[in-house]
């Protein structure tokens, strides 16, 4: 794939660098549009109407950004002083500033789960009861599929059990669902085999689905009446938003399948990636379009790596001292992972011989 300069760049470090497609442009031109600030914008209408259903809830609500969308969630299912039992690396947890805390006024539980997923046991364990001197815990979040841990899928059995928890503590069960059609496709079931078990989730337009911009809270009506406000609060309210829409609904009924390709090339690329000396990926965790590798055995860090990668048109991410994330997404081609495969091999080579001599 070719960089903005024309270089031939290879960018694995997010599916937030995907490009739309030429259908969205088209469509962003020609939406039909009005003001979503009096609910009179068209076709932002159509998507929520299309993600509520597709999703087996009663509405929706287009926001900016998943950052948001979150942050809305757990505002609408919490009041001030509450705590919440999230995984040890949720994206919620790590990525997003302690918007929940700063915020919402919320105090985050962390659980550790194995591969992203949290065992019933250790959930219901964190659960704080509503004690004078504690924060009582009203929500638990999950992550699908779950970015720190690999992209790897919280199992619909796996978030069954996490919501009969839920249920028995009367507490609500959220969704951070960035990237809930990957883990779909992946198992080959119907989104709504995850969505039954949780109250309310969001899923983002912007990585895979390849939108320019845009997320979407899911719920029940007076859930999103509620989360309406809070977006409010947050700046989140727009006005012809129909521009963001118009590439969503694009998403949603053109997008999902192809969502295939991408993970058949994290595995090409994670089968390649074993195959070099000093390098180690967990295969067990390749289950949708994420790869990490552990670069420890050349002798250098992640961040190194990824330098050295950086100066031979391979751009990813370092995710720890010794953690390289490469994320597969449209645009990507096995023609690219196969390319990409070669330069890594020579640059763990040399720096291989380089820390050896």
């Amino acid at each position: 794939m070719k960089g903005n300069d024309d270089k031939y760049i290879i960018d694995l470090r997010s599916d937030t660098v995907t490009l739309p497609t030429e259908e969205m442009l088209e469509a962003i031109k020609n939406a039909k549009l009005g003001d979503d600030g009096y609910r009179e914008d068209p076709t932002v209408n159509r998507l929520e109407e299309m993600a509520a259903k597709k999703m087996g809830k009663e509405a929706a609500l287009l926001v900016p950004s998943g950052t948001m969308a979150n942050l809305v969630s757990v505002m609408t299912n919490t009041k001030r002083g509450d705590s919440v039992i999230l995984e040890a690396e949720s994206h919620i947890y790590w990525h997003e500033l302690g918007s929940i805390s700063a915020i919402a006024g919320v105090l985050p539980i962390p659980v550790r789960g194995e591969m992203g997923v949290m065992k019933p046991e250790d959930v219901e364990a964190a659960i704080r009861p509503p004690r004078l001197h504690q924060a009582e815990t009203t929500l638990i979040c999950v992550e699908n599929t779950h970015n720190r841990a690999g992209g790897t899928i919280v199992k619909p059995s796996q978030i069954e059990a996490i919501s009969k928890v839920a249920r028995e503590h009367g507490l609500r069960l959220y969704m951070d669902g960035a990237r809930i059609f990957n883990a779909a496709v992946a198992l080959k079931v119907d989104v709504r085999e995850f969505t039954r078990h949780v109250d309310n989730l969001m899923f983002c337009l912007s990585k895979g689905l390849s939108c320019p911009v845009g997320s979407v809270v899911v719920g029940s009506e007076e859930f999103i009446e509620k989360a309406r406000r809070n977006r409010k609060i947050l700046g989140g309210g727009m006005r012809q938003a129909g521009i963001i829409a118009a590439a969503g609904i694009v998403a949603l009924e053109k997008m999902i399948d192809r969502l295939e390709e991408d993970h058949r090339n994290a595995r090409l690329l994670a089968k390649g990636l074993v195959q070099i000396d000093g390098l180690h990926v967990d295969l067990r965790r390749v289950q949708t379009n994420m790869v990490l590798c552990d670069v420890n055995g050349l002798g250098i860090s992640a961040d190194e790596f990824v330098k050295e990668l950086k100066k031979n048109g391979i751009l990813v991410n370092s995710i720890s001292e010794s953690r390289v994330r490469f994320v597969t997404h449209r645009g990507i081609e096995s023609e690219d992972i196969e390319r990409a495969l070669s330069i890594i091999e020579n640059v763990a080579r040399r720096v291989s011989a380089e820390n050896k001599g």
